[in-house]
């Protein structure tokens, strides 16, 4: 018997959610939205971080995820290689046009359709860049050039940098001086608060079928403190600490069980 029918589970409650709007309500996901929400209304320059797995690109994503689709043009680049013409040949490619070869061909293909898409469509193009403390600062710069239309009278580009907190250290050298002075809003994401994480475990749980508490209070408790409220690690102890419940056929996981799942995770 698996851990899931142990606790007559119809699916994996701490699994990563299928869509954005399956998001547990937080206040940090409240702001960070609100924050967001300014930026796209700003035009500009955006910068989100946080630590590994605090949600940053969940709440990036679901919060592009509302506006209005004949109003906005979304191009999210995951990851590229860090590489100038990498990271031209994403944009290019999530904005519809044709593969290009160098780098001058690719700037000038992706200025004309972001003035296209701003002046003939009337959609405001929205490029969510993922994982951005590890683009290149020659990268940074190119990105930066990409978000001047018409002397700064008129912006037609929202460009957001979504990463680890480290990409700040990164921007404050005076290298980049140019760039920190476009970002229009900075936003560091928290994780649960110590209040937000019994509802957020009923959420999940209410979500894959069960109505039933599967955690002891001193196991929410261990839980929080393990996690530091990241959702991630939320999620990984907290599967692991119900498999433990399961084996040792329990009703609740205890704050054993989420030590157990612990040393697990660390491993």
């Amino acid at each position: 018997m698996t851990w899931l029918q142990h606790f007559a589970l119809a699916r994996d409650p701490f699994a990563t959610p299928a869509h954005a709007d399956d998001l547990f309500e937080t206040r940090a996901l409240r702001e960070a939205r609100s924050r967001l929400g300014h930026l796209f209304e700003l035009r500009g320059i955006g910068l989100l971080t946080g630590e590994s797995g605090c949600g940053k690109t969940s709440v990036a994503r679901q919060a592009a995820g509302r506006l209005h689709p004949s109003r906005h043009r979304i191009v999210y680049i995951s990851l590229t290689t860090g590489s100038v013409i990498d990271t031209f040949q994403c944009l290019a490619w999530g904005l519809g046009l044709p593969t290009v070869r160098t780098r001058a061909v690719a700037y000038r293909a992706i200025r004309s359709e972001i003035t296209r898409l701003a002046c003939e469509s009337g959609q405001l193009p929205v490029i969510l860049i993922d994982e951005a403390h590890l683009l290149r600062g020659e990268v940074l710069e190119h990105l930066r050039l990409l978000t001047n239309f018409a002397m700064d009278s008129q912006q037609r580009l929202c460009l957001l940098l979504v990463g680890l907190s480290e990409i700040k250290a990164l921007l404050a050298r005076a290298r980049y001086e140019s760039l920190c002075q476009r970002i229009l809003v900075r936003h560091q994401l928290d994780g649960l608060d110590r209040d937000e994480l019994d509802p957020y475990l009923e959420d999940r749980l209410r979500r894959a079928g069960c109505e039933l508490p599967l955690f002891e209070a001193s196991a929410v408790q261990a839980l929080f403190q393990a996690s530091r409220g990241l959702p991630r690690q939320v999620n990984r102890m907290a599967r692991f600490a119900l498999c433990a419940a399961a084996c040792d056929n329990a009703r609740q996981a205890s704050a054993d069980h989420v030590s157990q799942a612990r040393a697990e995770v660390m491993l």
